[in-house]
């Protein structure tokens, strides 16, 4: 059916808001912030502080908008805590965070910024009403609980670094402190396009561009200095929700990748964008709705069919037979991380047995298994069934709220874990670790979870480009709420005192009037392809082109299909509505993303297990070649460029770094 003709018979009723196309507003400030979830807001906030003029706008609504706006559960790093064990200047001297630990891709500077800023970002929640301890003696005696500091922890009880908080109203909270500074918001207006000086790619960001989501209005800011906050790209191999459910890969399902695609327009390097890891996650359950005992579930007993329980052990084999010895290193351990042989063996924690598979083989352990909430403490069971699933939007409603409406009683009854066929092979049970053989059809890859790519930036998060910063999961190689708030604080004060010695600058007319054609195209055609027929097939040539294997021909082909349908489907889509016109905005943006991967594929001619890449023709491991690939847009040209591991290392410490840039001072 022709796409106008399905809106009109899907949507008979008016468009409810004043469509209001190419009407021009303008606005200026001191720093803008594009994406005003988690690490915008922080970003806008400290900006603010610092006596900067801020602007925030979103493409949803700021009170809740970003892959923090259903809620946190628990958060990360922080090492400056009273009763952390270990300092950020520890962590880093002896490598022992996960993504530094023989990961030439870690950004080390990025999560020195991090472990300095996360508690501080902590302590400014609990300014702001977020319930950071265990206030109301719920957990009273328990041992992730500090009874002084009234602190609660997670995953590791012994060296406090992870906290659990009731964070379900955090962004509200973030929402009402920016309303307090004054800063001004704009809901639902989606930034389409950064502005350079004199109209040039490679030039000084002055501003943005964005059209408004409900009525099409053209928005046009000017700015001193502005700060990319928005999500990774996401929906790039699987969009149909018939196959994927609830599931949004851990992140923001608005998430397009619009803040790479504006810093590539505009000629800032991006690189790591060829990280991606297979997974079979989304065509399971929704997210943390199967039974399992890592995660949000930790530390949980599972059991098999008949009720035997499966046995933990420490890093070394021991059985453990107290429950609270699954979250504690192992005699003579200083520091762990997460349970299971993909974890470095001295940093590795508490696990299900290692020879589960084989157990399962010899018939000692019978499938299906389930999780049994029954048998832990009772402080731990209210912890995971209550605590932590209660504070996460992800798992509050779909998850904890759905199975207590259907009479769930984690007391007594059980929930079953999504091990499919003694082919299973993590033998974890972690949620990203459980294989889903015999369901057919490519796996979804996912680009965001754990460090995925972005804007390449210094120790100030500048990016390439003067007066542009990032924050969050805009950076290449950062992801996590932790890293998002600590990012976005540090950056919004770096923006403000940059933006101390800029003027505001005149944009390009030029350059405006050329991003309303692009933008307006969709909506002055009759007829058309829809925004979803456009995005599936994205995502079949993803599925196709650069899936679990790849080579220079099948990539090469992709990026023809890519080059086919900017010429015709896209050329062709139509938009009914603002709404519409966003979507399409989305997938056009999703379109050049997808170029942006299989150059940077294409460039790394090696195989990389630390970024998902096989490449059938270049099977040697290439991650100590030394180098990261970047990637920008010259001369309407992808151009690339090596830049060294470790970019960020100078003679300075990191501590002197860090104190350099943070701009604490007045």
């Amino acid at each position: 059916m022709e796409y106008r003709n399905y809106i009109a018979r899907c949507l008979p009723l008016q468009w409810p808001y004043k469509v209001a196309y190419e009407k021009e507003t303008s606005d200026e400030c001191d720093v803008l912030v594009i994406g005003g979830g988690l690490a915008g807001s922080f970003a806008a906030i400290n900006a603010a502080k610092k006596g900067a003029r801020v602007i925030v706008t979103d493409k949803a609504a700021i009170i809740r908008s970003g892959c923090a706006g259903v809620g946190i559960d628990h958060w990360g790093s922080v090492y400056t805590n009273p009763c952390s064990k270990y300092t950020p200047d520890e962590i880093l001297e002896q490598k022992i965070t996960v993504r530094v630990k023989d990961d030439p891709y870690a950004m080390e500077f990025a999560s020195y910024i991090t472990m300095q800023e996360s508690w501080e970002a902590v302590l400014e929640l609990e300014e702001y009403g977020i319930d950071i301890r265990d206030s109301q003696d719920e957990f009273a005696g328990a041992p992730f609980r500090d009874e002084e500091t009234k602190l609660m922890f997670a995953y590791d009880y012994e060296n406090k670094h992870t906290l659990r908080l009731k964070g379900a109203d955090l962004k509200p909270a973030l929402y009402r402190e920016m309303k307090r500074l004054k800063i001004k918001m704009y809901d639902r207006v989606m930034a389409t396009s950064l502005l350079n000086e004199g109209g040039k790619a490679g030039n000084r960001i002055i501003g943005a561009t964005g059209v408004h989501t409900r009525t099409g209005e053209f928005f046009i800011f000017k700015a001193k200095t502005t700060i990319l906050s928005t999500g990774k790209p996401l929906r790039l191999w699987e969009f149909a929700t018939d196959l994927v459910g609830s599931n949004a890969n851990h992140d923001d399902p608005n998430s397009a990748g619009d803040g790479d695609v504006m810093a590539w327009r505009a000629g800032a390097k991006l690189m790591m964008l060829e990280k991606s890891h297979s997974s079979s996650a989304g065509r399971r359950y929704p997210a943390y709705g199967t039974g399992n005992c890592d995660n949000t579930w930790r530390p949980c007993s599972i059991v098999d069919a008949t009720g035997k329980e499966i046995p933990w052990q420490d890093r070394d084999g021991n059985i453990l037979t107290n429950v609270e010895d699954r979250m504690k290193p192992a005699p003579g351990q200083r520091f762990m991380l997460g349970g299971g042989k993909h974890i470095p063996y001295d940093l590795r924690g508490p696990s299900l047995i290692d020879d589960l598979e084989s157990r399962i083989r010899s018939g000692e352990y019978k499938l299906p298994f389930f999780a049994d909430l029954s048998n832990l403490p009772d402080y731990e069971r209210r912890a995971v069934f209550g605590l932590m699933l209660g504070n996460e939007g992800k798992t509050r409603v779909p998850i904890l709220e759905t199975l207590q409406n259907a009479g769930f009683d984690p007391e007594k009854d059980m929930l079953q874990a999504n091990v499919l066929s003694p082919e299973y092979t993590g033998a974890d049970l972690t949620w990203w670790d459980v294989k889903a053989p015999g369901i057919g059809g490519p796996n979804i890859r996912d680009t965001a979870f754990m460090g995925g790519g972005g804007i390449v930036v210094d120790w100030s998060l500048k990016s390439t480009l003067d007066g542009l910063y990032a924050a969050g999961n805009q950076i290449a190689g950062v992801s996590g709420a932790a890293s998002a708030a600590s990012t976005g604080r540090y950056a919004g004060r770096n923006a403000a005192v940059y933006a101390r010695s800029q003027m505001l600058v005149q944009p390009s007319q030029a350059q405006i009037q050329a991003e309303k054609k692009r933008v307006y195209a969709y909506v002055q055609r009759e007829k058309g392809y829809g925004w979803k027929e456009v995005q599936l097939g994205l995502c079949r040539i993803m599925q196709d082109y650069c899936g679990d294997y790849r080579t220079k021909e099948i990539m090469e082909m992709g990026l023809w299909w890519f080059n086919s349908i900017r010429e015709n489907e896209l050329a062709s889509t139509f938009a009914a509505n603002p709404h519409d016109l966003g979507k399409a905005l989305e997938v056009e943006t999703r379109l050049t993303i997808c170029e942006i991967i299989l150059h940077l594929c294409l460039a790394r001619e090696a195989s990389s297990p630390r970024l998902g890449l096989n490449r059938l023709d270049y099977p040697d491991n290439g991650d100590r070649c030394g180098y990261f690939i970047a990637v920008s847009l010259r001369n309407e040209q992808a151009a690339i460029e090596k830049i060294p591991y470790y970019y960020w290392r100078s003679e300075e410490s990191f501590r002197s770094c860090y104190k350099r840039y943070c701009c604490k001072e007045a």
